[in-house]
C-alpha cells in the first residue's frame, strides 16, 4: 500500500489523522512530553519538522489509536489475514481454489526480493539521527521502532533471519560517540539465539538495525508470527509490496527503510544499558548488555524517523524510591 513512510504520512495528512509541527522543538524531553499529552487524549500523529540539532524529521504516534491503525493497512490486512489462514489449512484452497484466488496473488508479495544497484541511501553519522531522550533519568537517546535484523550463521541468507523490536541506546553511558550503541534483548529472543550461534563459531554477529520504512515493516518487528513466516515475508504481506533488500560490506540492507545502522556484536563484549523508562512505568536500571560497534550508518536524503514513548505514567523506582514526573 505504501511504498515508504512519506507516502503513510502524506495520506494521514490528506484523512485528518496527521499534523505537522512546523516550530522547532528539543528532542531532550520536549518531544516526548508533546507525544504523551497528544496521545492521552487520542489526537492525531504528529510530524515534527524542525528537530533541534538534527537535520531529519521525526513523526510519532503513528499507532496512537485503534481506529488509525485499522486505516493504516485497510487495503491489506484481510489478504495477509487470508495468507496467514491458509498457511494453518492449505487443504481450504483445494475445497474452494476460486475464492482464495486473491490470496494466492496476495502471498507472492511474501517473498522477499532482492534488489542491486546504488543504494538510495547516503551515509552519515549516529550523531546525525535525532537524539531523542525521553524521560529525565535516561541513560541516553534511544531508539524506541526499531527493527534489528540478524541472520541465522548457521543458516545464513533473509529467508532464515529474524527481525526484532529490542531496544537500542543511541548515546550516554560508557558508549564511544558513533562508534558503540547498546541493544536490549534476553538471550531466548531470536537475536539472543543467533548471537550463541556466532559465539560458539568465535565470531562477531553482523547486526542491521532498521529505521522508517512503510509502517508494515515496524509492525513486523513486534508481530507474533506462525512457525515458518518470518518478519520479512510478514512485511510484504501487509505492505502489498515485497520486501526489498540488498547487502552492503555483508551486511543486509533495507532498501525502503529510512536509516540503516549496520555493525557487529563480539562475544562477550557488554556495556552498561540504561537506565530507560519502560513500559511497564519504571526505569529499567543500569545493567550490561551487548554493545554493538557501529560500521555504517545511512539514510535517505528526505529519511523521517519514527518514535514512540513507551511509558504514560512512571512510578516510583524500586531501587531508590525516586519518582517519574509525566
Amino acid at each position: 500500500m505504501y511504498r515508504n513512510l512519506e507516502q503513510c504520512i502524506i495520506d494521514l495528512e490528506k484523512h485528518g489523522h496527521l499534523i505537522r509541527i512546523r516550530e522547532e522543538v528539543d528532542p531532550y524531553l520536549e518531544m516526548a512530553a508533546i507525544h504523551l499529552k497528544v496521545q492521552a487524549a487520542g489526537g492525531p500523529a504528529l510530524l515534527f519538522e524542525n528537530v533541534k540539532g538534527s537535520k531529519y524529521r521525526a513523526v510519532s504516534n503513528l499507532f496512537g489509536t485503534v481506529e488509525r491503525s485499522k486505516f493504516l493497512f485497510r487495503r491489506t490486512w484481510d489478504a495477509a489475514r487470508s495468507v496467514i489462514a491458509l498457511r494453518n489449512d492449505p487443504f481450504k484452497a483445494l475445497k474452494q481454489p476460486f475464492r482464495h484466488v486473491g490470496a494466492g496473488l496476495a502471498a507472492l508479495n511474501a517473498l522477499p526480493m532482492k534488489t542491486n544497484g546504488k543504494l538510495p541511501h547516503r551515509e552519515i553519522r549516529i550523531s546525525d539521527l535525532p537524539q531523542i531522550h525521553h524521560w529525565p533519568d535516561d541513560g541516553g537517546a534511544f531508539i524506541t521502532l526499531p527493527q534489528v535484523y540478524t541472520e541465522d550463521p548457521d543458516k545464513p541468507g533473509i529467508m532464515k533471519a529474524n527481525v526484532g523490536m529490542y531496544r537500542v541506546q543511541l548515546s550516554g553511558n560508557e558508549y564511544v560517540q558513533d562508534k558503540e550503541i547498546g541493544l536490549h534483548y534476553q538471550i531466548h529472543r531470536g537475536i539472543g539465539i543467533h548471537q550463541e550461534k556466532a559465539r560458539r563459531k568465535g565470531a562477531p554477529l553482523k547486526v542491521s538495525v532498521f529505521v522508517g520504512g512503510p509502517p508494515a515493516h515496524t509492525l513486523s518487528a513486534v508481530m507474533p508470527l506462525p512457525e515458518g513466516l518470518s518478519e520479512t515475508m510478514f512485511a510484504g504481506l501487509l505492505s502489498g509490496r515485497r520486501f526489498r533488500y540488498s547487502y552492503a560490506d555483508g551486511y543486509c540492507i533495507s532498501r525502503d527503510a529510512d536509516f540503516v545502522i549496520t555493525g557487529e556484536v563480539y562475544p562477550g563484549e557488554t556495556k552498561p544499558e540504561g537506565p530507560f523508562g519502560d513500559h511497564l512505568g519504571y526505569y529499567s536500571l543500569i545493567h550490561p548488555f551487548p554493545v554493538m560497534r557501529v560500521h555504517k550508518v545511512y539514510a535517505k536524503p528526505d529519511a523521517i524517523w519514527p518514535f514512540t514513548v513507551v511509558a504514560g505514567r512512571l512510578r516510583r523506582i524500586p531501587r531508590s524510591g525516586r519518582l517519574f514526573t509525566s
